[in-house]
């Protein structure tokens, strides 16, 4: 392998220039605020855990881990995911503070890919975690903020699909009894959105016509309060009934909310995740194909770290969410001052004024009377001047005898 250029960076990584980045911040800022006001605080964790602990626990394979030696030979992983280390943090730092834990976070996390696979290796995740509360109106409370936040992103047309993990499981175990390998592959196939290639299998297995009609049926069961009571007659499954049972709770409550016109059932939905234990959602933009948030219920992660509890949370992919928002309104224009070698103490004094104020400044001593002169005629053209490369909205000019 060739030496890499001084220029390139590895597959799945990018730079984030300076307009990415204000635009970046501007959606965190407002999402985290979001969350504030709904009662989450925000935390921060490590970017490097334990493989022992939250990389055994993160759900993600061992092949899309990044994994490092410490100095002492001990494995130690790049997140994958941030609520593995949220989960560590309630075992342990918070482990006296009482249930529920209203959490929120923003931070990076690394998924190790084929190269050719064309997906990012680091990305940004901006969500919430509701631990200690197994109920409905929790699940229900994770969604509505997952719409509150999307829309404080600036995301205007988007539409969140949940589910049940107990409906698939329930259903699969009573018609497909002992077939693990083929549940799974179904399970895959729906969890890819696959269809075709679900179809296809489903026509391969040796089961009852009836039930083989069954199981395609479910890839019709998406809308309204209307699906719960479908899906009812379909299974007769306790498990699965319960679970159907737990999302016509979730939608009464969505409905109380105000919010069911940005939401739909979809019984397919498996989530991304082998810790999800209930209800499972995405979020998918218009004109994006991928989903820009995701979340679900997880009530047995917190047992590895010594505190079994229910839990329930939601990230939205703050780096999806660059490709769809509209630009965020344009800040005040910065001011350029410039100065003459004898009033550099006046001209700085004034800068800092003005910082104090909340303007964006930039100073430039001017040696040159006639590049002062220049700039003034330029800043006089119009309420907008580009200097050196950067647009100022206003200048300031400080001469030998003062401000100009």
């Amino acid at each position: 392998m060739s030496k890499p250029k001084g220029f390139e960076k590895p597959i799945g990584v990018k730079d984030y220039l300076p307009h990415a980045v204000s635009k970046l911040r501007h959606i965190e800022r407002s999402v985290l605020e979001c969350m504030h006001r709904w009662g989450y605080d925000q935390i921060m964790t490590p970017t490097m855990e334990y493989y022992d602990t939250v990389g055994v626990a993160s759900a993600t394979s061992d092949q899309k881990l990044f994994k490092l030696l410490n100095q002492r030979g001990t494995t130690i992983v790049l997140r994958s995911d941030m609520t593995a280390p949220i989960a560590r943090v309630v075992g342990s730092l918070l482990k006296e503070q009482p249930f529920p834990l209203r959490l929120s976070y923003h931070g990076n996390v690394f998924r190790a890919f084929e190269e050719d696979a064309g997906r990012e290796a680091e990305f940004f995740q901006t969500g919430v975690e509701l631990v200690g509360d197994p109920s409905p109106e929790a699940d229900a409370e994770i969604i509505a903020l997952a719409i509150a936040s999307l829309q404080a992103a600036g995301v205007r047309s988007f539409k969140i699909a949940f589910g049940h993990v107990g409906f698939l499981n329930g259903l699969f175990q009573e018609t497909l009894p002992g077939r693990e390998a083929e549940q799974e592959a179904l399970k895959a196939c729906l969890l890819q959105r696959d269809h075709v290639g679900y179809r296809h299998i489903l026509r391969s297995l040796d089961m009852d016509e009836s039930q083989r009609a069954e199981l395609e049926g479910i890839l019709r069961l998406r809308g309204g309060q209307e699906v719960c009571e479908q899906a009812m007659q379909l299974s007769g499954s306790d498990g699965a009934r319960a679970a159907i049972r737990h999302l016509c709770e979730i939608w009464d409550v969505l409905e109380a909310y105000g919010v069911q016109e940005h939401v739909l059932i979809d019984l397919t939905m498996i989530g991304d995740f082998s810790y999800y234990t209930g209800m499972t959602f995405e979020g998918y933009a218009s004109n994006l194909g991928f989903p820009v948030c995701s979340g679900g219920r997880y009530d047995n992660l917190l047992a590895q770290f010594g505190r079994p509890a229910a839990a329930t949370g939601f990230a939205l992919k703050t780096t999806r969410i660059l490709e769809v928002v509209e630009e965020e309104p344009a800040a005040a224009g910065k001011t350029l001052i410039v100065y003459a070698p004898a009033a550099r103490g006046q001209a700085l004094a004034s800068a800092e004024r003005l910082r104090g104020e909340g303007r964006v400044v930039v100073t430039e001593m001017a040696a040159d009377p006639e590049l002062a002169a220049e700039l003034r005629k330029a800043a006089a053209a119009g309420s907008v001047f580009s200097h050196r490369g950067t647009e100022y909205g206003e200048m300031i000019v400080f001469g030998e005898g003062g401000r100009v």
